[in-house]
Order: C-alpha cells, then sequence, then structure tokens
C-alpha cells in the first residue's frame, strides 16, 4: 500500500478516532508532508520507537504505540512471560502519560501484567524496577534528549538492559507481523485495575532505588565532612532527574544545591530549551548564570528521562566554568571508582570496565594502570548491560564501571542501563574527595590528561530527512565501504574495521581477523598515533554520525589534532 492509500485508510476505516482524522485532513493539500507522514511505518528497531508526534504511520500516537505493543505482547506470550508482566515508565514530554497508558493496557488486554509508575520516572529507575518485581520485559515512554515534538518507546527485556540480539530482532518480527490495525488489542483502564492486571508503582520503588544508589558510595565519610565546602548548581531539563537526584544528594549529605528554577519542573514544551541536551552548550546558559551568582564549584544537567549527565565545573585559575564532554566526565567517575576501589580494597577479583568503539581511547589507558580488563562493544548502552549478564551468568568477570562517550554511564548493577542519578552521586562524592585534597575537577581532569596523555575526541553530525535523506545516508556509507581512505591528513589508516561484515583489514599486510561483535551498519579506522574515526547512522535520528579521536601532548595541541582531522574527513567525504 502507497502513502496515498495508507493516509486515505486512516481517513476512512472507523478504528482512527476523529480527532486523529481532522489532524490528516488539515495537511491532505500538503502533498510532501502527507508522504512523510505515511512512506513508511515508524521503525520499530533494536531499542523502540522514536519519532515526532502525530498522525500517520511515521509518527509517534497511539496507534503506533499500540501496534509496537502488540508485537511485544505476542512475543512475550510466546515466551510464557505473562504472569511476569511488563513494568512502564514515561517521562515529562507530551503525550508521555497517554503513550503509557496505551501501552499497559494493550498488555493487560493481552492478559498481561502491567505494572506502570504513577507519575513521571526516571528511565534507570524503570530498569531498577523490572528487575526489582520480576518482570520479563520493560517499557519506557522517552524522546531522551530530542527536541519537545519528539517522543520514543523503549523495550527492556528481564535482565534490565534494552533487548539486545536474538531477542530485539525476533520482537521487530513479531511488531512487523501486526500488519492490521484493527488486530491491535486495548481494554477499559477501570475493568484492567479492577481484574488486577493493571498494577500501580510508586514510592516502594523509588525508596529501594535510591537505597541502592547509597550503598554505591566509596567515602560517605568524606562527603558529610566537606558537604558544608562544596556547592552544587542542578538542572534537570524540565524532566524526571529532580526529585531522584537532588533526594540522594541530600541523603549522603550534601546541602548547597541550587537548582535551576525555571528548569526546575516538568515542562514537556522545554520553554527555556530549544534542545534539551546536556551536549548542547546553550541548555547550560541559565544553569551558568545561577552558578557565577552562588560560586558553584560543579554544573550539573541530566537529560529529561535522566539517564544522562552532563557537567562544567569551577576552573579556580582563571574563574571560568569548564565544559566536561561525556568522555571527559566519564574518565572523571571512572578514575575516581577505580582507584578508591584498589586504594581500600573494594576491588572485586577479575574486575572489568566495559566501554563502547567510539568512546574515549582514555578508558584503555586507565583499565592498564590499574590492572582491570578493558571490554568494548558496540554503540548503545544495551551492550554494556549485555555484559553485566554475561559475567553473571559466565562468573568470567565483575563489573566495576561502564561508559559511553554520548554522556552516559553506570556505577553498580543496579540498573543495566546508563544511569544520571547515580552518575551525580559518584560526581558529586568525587568532588568531595578532591576538594579535600585542594583540587577541583577541573584540576583533576588535567591530573588525567597529564598521567595518561591529552586525549580529545569530537562528532560531526550530518542530518538528512525524509525518504531521500535515508538514501543518501546509505549511499554516503556503501561510498565509505567500498572505498576507504588510506589517510587523513597526517595519519595513516593502519586497519579498517567493517561491523556489518566482521572483519577487521590489517592495511599494512592485508590479514584478515574477525571484530568480535555482533554486525552492525558501522565502520571504524584505526590511524596512527592511536588516533581513529568512526562512521555510524544514527538509530534514533535521519542523522549520520562520524566520530573522531586524537592523543595530543597539551591541551592546545589535541584540539589542534582533532579539527585537522575533522577537516581532512569532510575534506575525503567532499563536505
Amino acid at each position: 500500500m502507497g502513502y496515498k492509500e495508507q493516509f486515505n485508510f486512516w481517513l476512512e476505516n472507523e478504528y482512527f478516532d476523529q480527532a486523529t482524522k481532522d489532524e490528516l485532513l488539515a495537511i491532505r493539500n500538503d502533498e510532501k508532508e502527507v508522504e512523510d507522514r505515511f512512506y513508511k511505518e515508524l521503525e520499530f528497531g533494536t531499542g523502540g520507537l522514536r519519532g515526532v508526534i502525530g498522525a500517520g504511520t511515521n509518527r509517534m500516537n497511539i496507534y503506533t504505540v499500540r501496534k509496537a505493543t502488540q508485537g511485544l505482547a505476542n512475543y512475550i506470550k510466546k515466551q510464557g512471560g505473562e504472569e511476569k508482566g511488563i513494568a512502564i515508565a514515561y517521562d515529562s514530554r507530551n503525550m508521555s502519560p497517554e503513550f503509557a497508558d496505551e501501552a499497559a493496557l494493550c498488555a493487560c488486554a493481552n492478559g498481561i501484567k502491567a505494572y506502570v509508575f504513577e507519575s513521571l520516572r526516571p528511565t534507570p529507575e524503570l530498569s531498577f524496577a523490572l528487575r526489582e518485581l520480576g518482570c520479563i520485559s520493560g517499557i519506557v515512554i522517552t524522546a531522551s534528549h530530542n527536541p519537545p515534538e519528539y517522543n520514543g518507546y523503549k523495550c527492556y527485556w528481564e535482565d534490565g538492559a534494552q533487548v539486545t540480539a536474538p531477542k530485539d530482532k525476533e520482537i521487530i518480527e513479531e511488531v512487523k507481523a501486526v500488519t492490521d490495525y484493527n488486530d491491535v488489542l486495548t481494554m477499559d483502564k477501570a475493568e484492567a485495575i479492577e481484574k488486577g492486571l493493571y498494577i500501580t508503582i510508586g514510592k516502594e520503588i523509588d525508596d529501594k532505588y535510591i537505597e541502592e544508589l547509597k550503598k554505591l558510595a566509596l567515602h560517605a565519610d568524606v562527603v558529610k565532612e566537606m558537604a558544608d565546602d562544596i556547592k552544587i548548581v542542578y538542572t534537570p531539563f524540565n524532566g524526571t532527574g529532580n526529585l531522584p537526584v537532588r533526594r540522594v544528594l541530600a541523603e549522603l549529605g550534601f546541602k548547597n544545591v541550587y537548582v535551576v528554577p525555571e528548569q526546575e519542573m516538568p515542562d514537556p514544551k522545554f520553554t527555556t530549551l530549544a534542545y534539551p541536551n546536556p551536549e548542547d552548550p546553550k541548555a547550560f546558559e541559565l544553569a551558568l548564570k545561577l552558578a557565577k551568582e552562588v560560586d558553584a564549584d560543579i554544573i550539573l544537567a541530566t537529560d529529561p528521562d535522566a539517564d544522562r549527565l552532563g557537567i562544567y565545573a569551577k576552573d579556580v585559575k582563571s574563574g571560568e566554568y569548564m565544559a566536561f564532554s561525556g568522555n571527559m566526565s566519564g574518565m572523571i567517575i571512572a578514575e575516581y571508582e577505580v582507584s578508591q576501589r584498589a586504594a581500600t580494597g573494594k576491588m572485586p577479583e577479575n574486575p572489568a570496565l566495559v566501554t563502547t568503539i567510539v568512546t574515549t581511547n582514555m578508558a584503555k589507558a586507565i583499565c592498564a594502570a590499574y590492572e582491570l580488563k578493558c571490554i568494548e562493544v558496540l554503540t548503545g548502552f544495551k551492550y554494556i548491560g549485555e555484559q553485566i549478564k554475561l559475567f553473571e551468568q559466565t562468573g568470567s568477570n565483575n563489573y566495576v564501571f561502564g561508559l559511553e562517550e554520548s554522556y552516559g554511564c553506570l556505577v553498580g548493577t543496579h540498573a543495566r542501563d546508563k544511569d544520571a542519578p547515580v552518575a551525580v552521586m559518584a560526581l558529586c562524592e568525587a568532588a568531595a574527595f578532591y576538594k579535600k585534597q585542594g583540587l577541583t575537577l577541573w584540576d583533576q581532569m588535567i591530573n588525567l590528561y597529564e598521567k595518561y596523555g591529552y586525549y580529545k575526541e569530537s562528532q560531526l553530525a550530518i542530518t538528512m530527512k525524509g525518504l531521500d535523506g535515508a538514501a543518501q545516508i546509505a549511499a554516503l556509507m556503501d561510498n565509505l565501504r567500498a572505498n576507504p581512505p588510506k589517510e587523513l591528513a597526517d595519519w595513516k589508516v593502519t586497519a579498517f574495521r567493517d561491523y556489518s561484515t566482521g572483519v577487521v583489514k590489517d592495511i599494512a599486510t592485508g590479514a584478515e581477523s574477525g571484530t568480535g561483535l555482533p554486525t552492525s551498519n558501522v565502520l571504524y579506522f584505526d590511524l596512527t598515533d592511536d588516533a581513529w574515526c568512526c562512521a555510524r547512522p544514527s538509530g534514533t535520528e535521519p542523522k549520520i554520525k562520524f566520530y573522531m579521536g586524537v592523543k595530543g601532548t597539551s591541551l592546545a595541541d589535541s584540539q589542534d589534532k582533532v579539527e585537522k582531522l575533522t577537516e581532512a574527513l569532510k575534506k575525503y567525504l567532499n563536505l
């Protein structure tokens, strides 16, 4: 069925409500808009759904949410997991509570218990909750850091991580098999509650989650000793982090926590944030203003579903607040956790740090210094969560820390997804620990550079929307795969990894080996002097992303090198 036929089907079928039809009637003369809304189904990828809210097959709406849940429910029933049930959480975005209920009531209509949070909660708490409740699956309604017009649907399995192979592909096939919206089940909420299928959860899970975070403190005594001396500015970006972050900091003993008032309460419009993303310097404008007023030591920002953390720290020498990338803040936490576990005898046997292929190479240097196994996985925190499960199943290693470059990390194994509240806790504890030694977090970052090398990373993202954009992204990847560079500026390519074929080719010898990772549409180039670059289409946005990393001898040198590498890549790609 073509996009025009799909459009007419939605207009004419009684299954779709009048509000949906009115929205479609309003755009019926806009051919490009009709095409964009109906040229494909909103793809249920390995992480779930994400898209612009609106009517149409290629949009987030109650019908696409129900359809995805019907496919998930069919899979759960084949696994015999109805009695275990699913846990459902949602964030502060438009339609998040409605989508959460639609997912829950579809599950209930399929005989599957749904444990639904009473109000918005962080994504990592959902990961914790589904394991605490013994659920077979979980759903989070969130579009993470995307602009206000987006929403999304993330799917988790019983280990607490987002679904990985082979279950991800199997669930996708079940969702694809639901071809008729009229086959999707739902039921009345009051009836679902009466039958014990719709169960509201809240405070009891919150309390257990916070207790698990507090158990991970390494120097609670130092926090109490330095609590009066640390000033923290925090913004939850109008999302889910406000209550859990403030609660865990208060219960650990931090006294001077200043919350950005304009971004404290839930706001689906993100009125003061064009892009509620801790990677965007513009998002910190109000937090920086407040930090200067109160003379804060650190500035913290969690994204709307509170799985990612962005920070600034004061450099007392210049008086300026210095921005930390996700790699930098991850390394601060990693060094603190690893060094203090080693110093206090809390390092487990066979310790391991898990990172992704596009995360800083400083992680490898830290692992070498403290004799941890460094395990690299594909981009996506679900692969880090999967490693925790494998450690538990095999006894091969003990998880110490995991991180990815996109501002996400996890201390502890209470959750199996990146966790901003626990990252806040660990970072603030580190700030107190280093301040007792007369160091700021910026001082400590410089210490790490001096110890391990001045690693610097950058990213280039190119947006290509719509049907034409998808084809352009595919062509770009195909061309890069068929014609890989031999050198980029001063760096020679030493190895070429094609994760779609699982082959690594040594450029000097021509020898081939395996990547050891699942297949994925990712290309990676190892370069001389510990530099690298990587290309991958985004799994959640109409973008192709290029990642670059270098190692310099100073801040200025590493910055010059990463800029030079970026320009060389753009030139090679004719951008």
